[in-house]
């Protein structure tokens, strides 16, 4: 795409699409004598949009929904409009993976190729749709086109694919997936309009089970309804926060012990403590709902079975740090939870529990919706700020944190949507209730990813301190174990040896392996680790934002050092191993953010605990057992 962004201009249809967020602009109202109020104050919104580069990404998304793709002419017109240079617009357009720059057609399949898939055979579905369809990225005659995805979050039931039209626009999931059953869903998307599947994705063996506090209610409430929400608890948390007042719900979480579930385990009470004392204001919330660590799906889960939760969850922790406005960064991928989400919103907003005047409290708290647009760097809490205000989804240096300088330079809260959810617990049962299950530095429950090689694969609610045998007892585990990737791409392997290691942030990391954000992704002996291996390195280059040199270039040396050797052991592979080891640590020690810290981590742990390039030994015949 050349940038001679002056010599195309903009579609109706684009006009339009950018109009219907914005407002018309100024020109619109020019010679106009009978303006109401209402024409005023969408006169004053095309004005007031100059000052709005956070627009850019939802203006982004409103181009690429209603065509399909962003033209020169479109993206011109949006810049103006928000008086961003038209340069930084591109940059900014593409950085992320769902939108385009070229055009195409107006129905895409993304079709998910990372390690759950992977491991239930997504690559036969890309082969029969090279076979159906054509190759990768290449238009069909029937306004169809197919490309290979990272993580979609539909893990537990793998291999998946979500097929979205533009125009409406539409989408379609398709999981399990096979070729036919993804060519059908691209058809009837492509011809026909049609809402997401009412139903959401329960939790296997968990919807209703006793013990439950995250998810006692997924799968039992009616997910649009408020009314069914509050009969079941709903909003007792909300009015215990209210009667406690902000300095004790901070001391009632940081009694609890409750730590970030994302992978960080930072006390949550600390967090809070510390935006709300600050004295520069507004304050923000942002809730980090853009879970795209591979295997990770238990936010998703939350959201779409129990969005009333989180909205009761943020509004308490929007009260708690003194913020009026959260936001709520939602993966671009999950089109059934942001349709929840928005209902929940709306509802909400109508019944006073959002808004000027929360529960006639006096107090004012909304939520915006921010979708993401397919960029895991954005799971960052920096990157997220930079994404939400109209830039480049790249992380920033610390110091200065986010409780100082965060969102738009103020103050902020960055929690992911399991934290949040497990305020509420927390305020209804009483903070020493709450610390009475878990153990001692890791209290309450955890959500645990299962997918893989496994009979009952879902999202799991254990307490902390249950071993990963008995969480995989639960699920079923394969008769030939191979390895469980603990933590997802930024994790690290468990030997089948090693099934007896406590599920605790400590406990992990004392057996050499990280709990991260709760993905297990069981292996059995069908797969072959040095390909999930090389995955992994490509998943690390393709995400990587390239903003720092480390990461930028130790992401391709990995992958380029992991296809020499996925084939050889042994002295053979010796020096591209060290190698390995020596671009890891330069990531490990330089790199700005987590993504290059960690893009070491599995390769690392594959390695050194599973041997995975030494010599064969000789075949007994029979594989681990659990």
């Amino acid at each position: 795409m050349d940038l001679h962004f002056g010599d195309s201009k903009p579609t109706d249809e684009e006009r339009a699409a950018v109009d219907a967020l914005l407002g018309p602009p100024e020109s619109a109202w020019e010679g106009a004598d009978d303006r109401t109020d209402t024409d005023l104050r969408w006169a004053r919104g095309g004005r007031a949009a100059r000052e709005r580069r956070d627009l850019l990404l939802p203006g982004l998304h409103a181009i690429n929904d209603r065509v399909g793709w962003i033209s020169e002419g479109a993206l011109d017109y949006l810049c103006r409009r928000l008086t961003v240079p038209p340069a930084e617009g591109y940059g900014v357009a593409t950085f992320y993976a769902m939108f385009s720059v070229r055009p195409r057609p107006a129905t895409v399949v993304h079709v998910c190729t990372d390690l759950a898939c992977a491991a239930r055979g997504s690559a036969e579905v890309c082969a029969g749709l090279e076979r159906d369809l054509g190759a990768a990225g290449s238009a069909r005659a029937g306004g169809v086109v197919w490309q290979p995805s990272p993580c979609l979050g539909l893990c537990e039931r793998a291999p998946a694919a979500l097929a979205i039209r533009a125009g409406a626009p539409t989408t379609a999931v398709i999981a399990p997936a096979t070729p036919a059953a993804v060519a059908e869903a691209a058809r009837a998307v492509a011809d026909a309009p049609a809402e997401p599947p009412a139903v959401a994705a329960v939790p296997q063996a968990a919807a209703g089970a006793q013990g439950l506090r995250l998810l006692r209610r997924v799968g039992v409430v009616d997910p649009a309804s408020l009314d069914d929400y509050r009969a079941h608890g709903g909003y007792a948390a909300l009015r215990r926060a209210f009667a406690l007042g902000p300095a004790g719900v901070i001391r009632e979480v940081g009694d609890a012990g409750l730590v970030g579930r994302g992978g960080a385990a930072f006390p949550t009470g600390r967090k809070w403590d510390a935006t709300a004392r600050q004295p520069d204001h507004p304050h923000y919330l942002v809730c980090n709902a853009d879970e795209s660590e591979p295997g990770t799906f238990k936010d998703r889960v939350l959201m779409e079975g129990d969005p009333y939760a989180l909205i009761e969850a943020m509004t308490i922790a929007g009260y708690t740090i003194g913020a009026h406005h959260g936001y709520l960064y939602l993966r671009g991928e999950y089109p059934r939870a942001l349709a929840r989400l928005e209902h929940a919103i709306g509802q909400a907003r109508a019944r006073g529990l959002l808004g000027p005047d929360v529960l006639g409290q006096g107090i004012a708290f909304d939520i915006e919706i921010r979708r993401g647009a397919g960029a895991y760097i954005c799971g960052e809490e920096t990157a997220i700020f930079n994404s939400i205000e109209g830039r480049r989804g790249e992380p920033r240096s610390k110091p200065p944190f986010p409780v100082e300088q965060g969102l738009f330079g103020k103050p902020t809260a960055v929690n992911n949507v399991e934290t949040l959810v497990n305020v509420l617990p927390i305020l209804t049962e009483g903070a020493e209730a709450y610390s009475s299950v878990g153990t001692e530095t890791s209290t309450g429950t955890k959500l645990f990813c299962v997918s893989g090689a496994v009979d009952r694969p879902g999202v799991y609610e254990l307490p902390f301190g249950a071993t990963l045998r008995e969480l995989l007892d639960l699920a079923g585990p394969p008769p030939a174990l191979r390895a469980v990737l603990l933590g997802g791409a930024a994790g690290g392997f468990v030997r089948p040896d090693e099934l007896d290691v406590p599920l605790t942030f400590e406990g992990t990391r004392a057996a050499g392996t990280t709990l991260g954000s709760g993905v297990v992704l069981v292996l059995d002996e069908s797969v072959e680790l040095p390909r999930v291996l090389l995955r992994i390195a490509e998943f690390f280059r393709d995400e990587s934002c390239g903003q720092c040199v480390p990461c930028r270039v130790g992401t391709v040396r990995q992958e380029e050092a992991l296809h020499r050797i996925k084939d050889r052991t042994g002295a053979a592979a010796a020096g591209d191993i060290a190698l390995l080891r020596e671009v890891g640590q330069a990531m490990r020690d330089a790199s700005i953010c987590g993504l290059g810290q960690t893009a070491w981590n599995a390769v690392e742990s594959a390695i050194d605990r599973l041997g995975v390039f030494d010599p064969p030994r000789p075949s007994t015949g029979k594989g681990a057992s659990v």
